[in-house]
């Protein structure tokens, strides 16, 4: 069975993008994952093709209609039980968690929104989940449906030519990820740590663990209070 992901926008021609190359590209080709779009406009009913409203109450921008996008929802998750997504400033926070959630099912399926929002009805009444990938506004809910499916994908078995490679990449244990070395082992003056070429690999294991706790503490230490109760990697863990 391949992941899936069906993505509603007024913008199809934004897909697949970036995960028409690389990794992604090359696990779509062999088949591991498929992506469609649905053009939301095509599901207007009046000769304008009219996908958006002003919003009740008074305000900037334009709202999109709740009917147009609920028939557009319908279309694609007729007899579908994957989870509904609606890319939003406003939605919880994105977390490699989430992420492994969803790669471990059949698929997504994302809406874009687009303008000043979406009208709060079809939010409730085809029980979207909001997610947000950070505290910024976009354009557009497609970039960040692109940044979606690439963290899903690339996890997918199969799809990284390594899989232990998922498995220690910041978030994954509630921290970020040490600093990484390859050769020259000496380059502008500057050596590669000497334990990374020690072959020890319990001191290689603690100098990671170290540094990663490190650089959390500088760079996000709203992190740490997650990354407590994390287990401390394996022993006879091989170097990376």
């Amino acid at each position: 069975m391949s992941f899936r992901a069906t993505v509603l926008t007024l913008y199809p021609e934004m897909f697949p993008g970036h995960l028409g190359a690389s990794l992604a590209g090359k696990a779509m080709e062999r088949g591991q994952w498929s992506l469609d779009t649905l053009q939301i406009r095509d599901f207007a009913t009046d000769r304008h093709r009219t996908v958006d409203d002003t919003p009740a109450g008074g305000g900037a921008g334009m709202v999109l209609k709740p009917d147009v996008l609920a028939r557009a929802i319908d279309h694609a998750c007729e007899n579908d039980s994957r989870p509904r997504l609606l890319m939003s400033p406003r939605g919880r926070p994105l977390t490699q968690a989430r992420v492994r959630e969803l790669a471990q099912g059949e698929g997504v399926v994302i809406v874009c929104g687009r303008f000043e929002g979406v009208d709060q009805r079809v939010i409730d009444g085809r029980h979207l989940e909001e997610v947000s990938i950070g505290d910024y506004i976009l354009s557009g809910g497609e970039p960040a449906a692109l940044t979606l499916i690439d963290a899903i994908v690339r996890i997918l078995p199969g799809v990284m030519g390594n899989d232990l490679s998922g498995l220690h990449e910041s978030f994954e244990d509630g921290l970020l990820e040490h600093p990484h070395y390859t050769r020259p082992q000496e380059w502008e003056g500057r050596e590669i740590p000497a334990v990374l070429t020690s072959g020890n690999h319990g001191a290689i294991a603690k100098w990671q663990r170290q540094e990663a706790l490190r650089l959390t503490k500088e760079r996000r230490p709203d992190l740490l209070d997650k990354a407590a109760t994390a287990p401390d990697p394996p022993k006879d863990e091989p170097p990376r």
